[in-house]
């Protein structure tokens, strides 16, 4: 478009080749015909001052590494800025980001998130809003959560018998396609648009720096310009649901004239929408996700310290508006934002609308109380502000600590630190600088009203990879596998709240009609906000959507809540209920297995999540509805449900059942009951090791429990070698199917819970090495130019660590003890640490510190909660028991 442009030699004279050439101007100018009929036309007097802004932007994120490759290095702060935490515990940059996913920083809420890539004269902050999703029923009123029509249930009766019995009869069937769906109005996760900052200045800027303050959870900018220093401020405060970008100089002087205004155009697919005033200081958005599409509303509030300080919203030509704040010696924006999207509106009395109206009233009251119009702005008020974000994120956070003897390197930026990591040889200050990330990535985007999704919050573009979706196979599983150990169990809570509203209410509906069953409810891989719980179809498609397992696999993460915290009243009111819904489904869909006729109950017809072929008896399958049958029976008692039927029908289908656990013939842990695994198969999911780790069929085996009804058990050391054998043949998580960083992490946590500490880091050090972007984002497909971000591996990451350190996995029975292993596989680099408040089954709560390699202190605490019970536990440490209890309520024990 630029060649056709009359001015455009005048245009590549005043800015270098590098802007046109980059990815990012390709990107930009995709949106320009929308640019063109938006803001930035009415802005400005020609065409001409479009493309100078927009590439006044482009060179701004991109010029920092050009001039750092060159004699200007100095003009960029050589060390971490002043205002950087002394601890080390953040991310810092010499330049702004240019790659959204690769280099820009993020904040969130849980509510709100947005990414920032720390501009100076221009600053473009990508906005998201938690429930801004395309598709469902705002764009489809028949969408029905891709499920059948209550007509076909005889027939799908019909269909399944018949498939059950190819499989019985032939070990394996093709497809299982006719039960299947297409997905039809699934929709996407969607960025918000961006809200460009623009400062009239002709400064140089000089001494830059950017950084993201995990300790207080902002993000930060720094530059000289003219006579003094300006910074720039990000967060999203959880309290206030709002977020705030603020500017300041020091000295104190007068800020050059801020521009704030909103834009659609650089959020791949977004309509544009209406921008309008509120009032003087306020702007308003109004737009529409898709057309037809869920509707959404952001407010701006600008706020101004200074005597001759003025904010003024500007109207600019039909359906549009700017902010301007002049004269100021300190300011900020305020932004909140909402949907018309209604999580408890997805059930049959609600006719899964999920709608409510939009909540304009509501967002009025935010906006007030996070920058009341009617008070004078003053520094206190934003230094309030700021400080009440930060005490909600610490509180989120709680007391727990780590400590990996690291020392922080305040010379070498992040992006530094990470070019120059390498597998094996590790840096363990990065390494907990990682750690530290993933649990202020979850701080910041799972307490809102929908979980972490498979970006968090983060998302830019109307549609997004695997639609941003809560992929329920490992996926949304791994996002919080390190909450409940760290301390942050207030953070799975929406979690709960989000399956019992959307994926319980229409699997309810799902079991009926696919299945034929009337009690429980299921739901399969992919989901989203919706309640999307039926079977996709997507050619042969029965590998990743043939997964009712999806709802049992969650269920870990329900009875994990409660054996943690011992919240006997949350168990009551919403642990039990679900856990009872999808157990009840599942003791009605194990049958008799009438191809080994071996009078075990299997599930049929199953896949090997992400795997073919279809068959019965998958082991992921076997072993975790036997898990979640433990759980029925160890929180029966507390549940305060008399269902003496329910109970005894689990105790008996659990007896019946096979366990999952079978040798293959070249010494392997059978993925499936049929022995034909394949030595070769290096593919990325684990499925069939979910006993050894997240899980504990495989970890905590026992042949007396989990001996076959009818023929001979194996040991545990057999059980243990076989899975061994498995994991060595996946490979090292860098198949040929896919190239991710999830996949790393839990390979190398399942190699830390069998005490390998070697291949445990290699494994964890690779990862780091291999699918980590310099902004500490997880990436699919590291090697791509703007690579797919992927989140679950910035939380796989921590518990993967944490599994080296502390193990105590789930037993079958709470007569059975708990062993708790301490240092089960510390690497040699990292001689030294500690660990503070780690949180244990039972209720419990572990300090521990380590030197020379050696454990040298460790107590365990347990909590006084009503909801604690008893139970024997063993501390185990190099492979001896240096201590046995019994933990009581409010105990406390010091390991020799």
């Amino acid at each position: 478009m630029l060649a056709h442009f009359p001015a455009a030699n005048h245009l590549l004279l005043m800015f270098p080749s590098f802007v046109f050439d980059s990815p990012l101007w390709s990107r930009t100018r995709r949106n320009m015909d929308v640019i063109m009929r938006h803001w930035l036309f009415e802005q400005y007097n020609s065409a001409l001052e479009v493309y100078m802004r927009l590439a006044e932007m482009v060179a701004e994120r991109l010029r920092w590494s050009t001039l750092l490759a060159g004699s200007a290095i100095a003009t960029a702060t050589s060390a971490a800025p002043s205002g950087f935490p002394v601890s080390g515990n953040g991310l810092w940059y010499r330049t702004p980001g240019t790659i959204w996913s690769k280099e820009w920083l993020p904040v969130g809420n849980g509510y709100l998130a947005a990414m920032t890539p720390g501009g100076t004269t221009f600053e473009t902050t990508q906005l998201n809003i938690e429930s801004l999703w395309s598709g469902g029923p705002f764009q489809d009123p028949t969408y029905n959560g891709g499920n059948k029509q209550p007509s076909q249930r005889a027939q799908m009766a019909t269909d399944m018998q018949n498939i059950r019995q190819t499989i019985f009869t032939n070990g394996t069937i093709d497809n299982v396609e006719v039960l299947s769906t297409d997905p039809g109005a699934y929709g996407s996760y969607s960025g918000a648009g961006y809200l460009l900052t623009s400062l009239n200045s002709t400064s140089h800027s000089s001494n830059y720096t950017r950084w993201l303050d995990l300790d207080a959870a902002v993000a930060r900018a720094s530059w000289s310009s003219g006579n003094g220093t300006l910074i720039r401020t990000s967060f999203c405060s959880h309290p206030l649901q709002a977020c705030i970008q603020h500017l300041s100089s020091a000295p104190s002087s007068t800020i050059p004239t801020i521009t704030h205004a909103f834009s659609a155009a650089l959020e791949d697919g977004l309509p544009t929408p209406t921008v309008t005033c509120l009032d003087n200081s306020t702007l308003q958005v109004e737009g529409l996700v898709s057309d037809p599409g869920m509707a959404y509303e952001l407010l701006f509030r600008a706020s101004a310290v200074g005597n001759s300080s003025r904010v003024a919203c500007v109207p600019s030509g039909t359906g549009n508006a700017t902010l301007t704040i002049t004269g100021a010696t300190e300011a900020w924006v305020t932004w909140v934002g909402d949907t018309e999207y209604n999580m408890n509106a997805g059930d049959a009395a609600h006719n899964f609308t999920f709608r409510q109206e939009l909540p304009h009233d509501k967002l009025v009251s935010l906006l007030e109380t996070a920058s009341p119009s009617s008070q004078t702005p003053s520094s206190s008020t934003y230094a309030s502000l700021l400080a009440q974000h930060t005490a909600a994120y610490t509180s989120i956070l709680g007391p727990f600590a780590l400590s990996l003897g690291q020392k922080p390197d305040l010379t070498s930026s992040t992006d530094e630190l990470k070019a120059a990591y390498q597998t094996n040889i590790g840096n363990s200050y990065l390494e907990w600088l990682l750690f530290n990330f993933g649990r202020y990535l979850l701080a910041s985007s799972a307490p809102g009203v929908l979980p972490a999704n498979l970006q968090g919050k983060w998302a830019d573009g109307s549609s997004n990879s695997w639609g941003s979706d809560y992929h329920s196979n490992i996926n949304l599983q791994m996002n919080y596998w390190f909450a409940e150990m760290t301390g942050m169990s207030s953070v799975v809570v929406p979690l709960f709240n989000y399956i019992e509203n959307t994926w319980a209410p229409r699997g309810a509906y799902t079991a009926e009609v696919l299945y034929n069953i009337n009690q429980g409810w299921v739901t399969h891989d992919e989901m989203n906000v919706f309640g999307h719980t039926g079977m996709k179809l997507s050619g042969n498609s029965a590998e990743w959507a043939d997964y009712p397992e999806s709802a049992v696999w969650m269920m870990v993460h329900v009875w994990d809540h409660f054996d943690f915290s011992g919240d006997s009243q949350w168990w009551k009111s919403q642990g039990w209920p679900l856990l009872k819904g999808v157990a009840q489904f599942h003791i009605s869909k194990l049958i008799p297995d009438e191809h080994f006729n071996d009078s075990t109950l299997v599930v049929a017809p199953c896949n090997s999540p992400e795997q073919v072929p279809i068959t019965l008896g998958c082991a992921h399958a076997q072993q975790l509805i036997w898990q979640l049958f433990n759980a029925v029976e160890k929180g029966y008692a507390a549940s305060g449900d008399n269902d003496e039927a329910f109970l005894s029908a689990v105790l008996s289908q659990r007896a019946q059942m096979d366990k999952g656990i079978h040798i293959g013939s070249w010494g392997q842990l059978q993925e499936w009951k049929i022995d034909m695994d394949s030595p070769n198969d290096t593919h990325r999911h684990l499925s069939h090791l979910v006993g050894l780790y997240p899980g504990y069929a495989l970890a905590s085996y026992n042949s007396s429990i989990q001996a076959p009804p009818h023929g001979t058990a194996y040991t545990k050391a057999e059980v243990l070698n076989a899975t061994q054998t498995s994991l060595i043949h996946r490979g090292n998580g860098t198949g040929p199917d896919a190239d991710s960083g999830w996949e790393k992490v839990w390979r190398a946590a399942a190699w830390a819970q069998f005490a390998n500490s070697s291949t445990f880091y290699e494994e964890l050090s690779y990862a780091v090495e291999r699918n980590f972007a310099p902004s500490l984002f997880s990436m699919y497909d590291p090697f791509d130019a703007d690579p797919i971000f992927q989140i679950d591996a910035n939380f796989g990451y921590p518990a993967a660590l944490l599994n080296a350190l502390i193990q105590a996995p789930d037993v079958a029975s709470l007569t059975s003890p708990l062993i708790v292993t301490l240092l089960p596989a510390l690497p040699t680099t990292w001689p030294t640490g500690s660990i503070e408040s780690a949180r244990i089954r039972g209720g419990m709560s572990l300090d521990m510190a380590w030197a020379d390699g050696k454990l040298t202190s460790a107590a365990i605490s347990v909590n006084s909660s009503s909801g604690a019970v008893e139970r024997s536990v063993e501390v185990v440490y190099q492979g001896k028991t240096v201590a046995s209890f019994t933990a009581s309520p409010g105990a406390n024990f010091t390991i020799p």
